[in-house]
């Protein structure tokens, strides 16, 4: 003859609990089992005469105030590991470092008992297969990569081969060769095997300055002054290229001090006697003769004129 088997029975408070926050945890922990709590939770409120007792809505309230306060613990962690890992970019920085991205790996494995999975990666801004893929290669490689493990892409750039990238192009020796001539230099080194759109890409992304030495001195930027009027001169002639493919050629002084124009002639064709006939017709005004200013070329016409 079959052992009678005792029905369990719990108690009323604990199925209405479980009802109105919708959390079974709070009824496996006592030892109910799993399906009995579900049922609990989509059953509809049965009536029970029992002693009214002002704790219960109270109750209620404080394990609904867990749970949310669980779900926001989780959050917090995983916004903290996104925080390190990440320093502060939280769109375009990459974590080519394998301890970051362990630790955000743990912290999103931590959050996942409360806080779904999808809600988390899209939290973080973290796709479901490179988070699939970090925890595929956290054993075997550590996650040292850039972006992903270097087995998977063999043909990428290392961390090495970008490090003596760089050092040749900020270094000092090299200032004086492109970057293009500079990729071809360092695979004859035998240093880095990389084509020059990949080094003008890394140094236009990484934002690395090629070193500069000015050879020649800088320029004056401060021209000839003058103190008072009929000091200096300038004189100078200007070609005008006319319609019908013609030439006019305007010679012109002009005072220094007060920019005034002090005499001008036109002609068809360029005759250096218009320019002594200008600074002629110029005149000087003054006890001291003025200082007369021209290029080199119009220097030797007039040079050749007076000999």
């Amino acid at each position: 003859m079959a052992a009678s088997r005792t029905q369990r029975t719990y108690d009323h408070r604990l199925r209405e609990l479980v009802r109105t926050t919708g959390d079974l945890a709070l009824a496996t922990r006592l030892g109910v089992p799993r399906s009995t709590a579900a049922g609990w939770r989509r059953s509809a409120r049965r009536p029970v005469v029992a002693v009214p007792e002002a704790d219960a809505d109270l109750r209620a309230e404080v394990a609904r105030l867990r749970r949310r306060l669980r779900r926001r613990t989780a959050l917090v962690r995983v916004l903290l590991a996104l925080v390190r890992a990440f320093r502060l970019d939280l769109a375009r920085q990459r974590v080519p470092e394998g301890s970051g991205k362990l630790r955000l790996v743990r912290a999103i494995e931590r959050a996942r008992e409360i806080v779904p999975l999808r809600r988390l990666l899209c939290l973080v801004r973290l796709s479901p297969s490179r988070y699939h893929a970090w925890r595929r290669a956290q054993e075997p490689c550590e996650l040292e990569d850039q972006p992903s493990c270097p087995k998977v892409s063999p043909h990428r750039l290392t961390p090495e081969e970008i490090r003596r990238i760089r050092e040749m192009v900020t270094s000092p020796d090299y200032r004086h060769v492109p970057t293009g001539v500079l990729a071809r230099v360092a695979q004859r080194l035998g240093r880095v095997f990389a084509s020059a759109s990949t080094w003008h890409r890394l140094v236009r992304e990484r934002g690395w300055r090629r070193p500069r030495v000015r050879v020649h001195p800088e320029q004056p930027r401060v021209g000839i002054r003058a103190s008072k009027p009929n000091q200096v001169w300038h004189v100078d002639t200007t070609v005008i290229r006319l319609l019908d493919g013609t030439r006019a050629y305007l010679h012109a002084v002009i005072d220094k001090f007060s920019r005034r124009i002090l005499a001008w002639r036109l002609d068809d064709r360029f005759d250096p006697a218009n320019t002594v006939a200008v600074l002629v017709e110029a005149g000087g005004g003054g006890e001291d003769p003025p200082t007369v200013v021209a290029d080199d070329s119009l220097t030797a016409t007039l040079l050749d004129c007076t000999r």
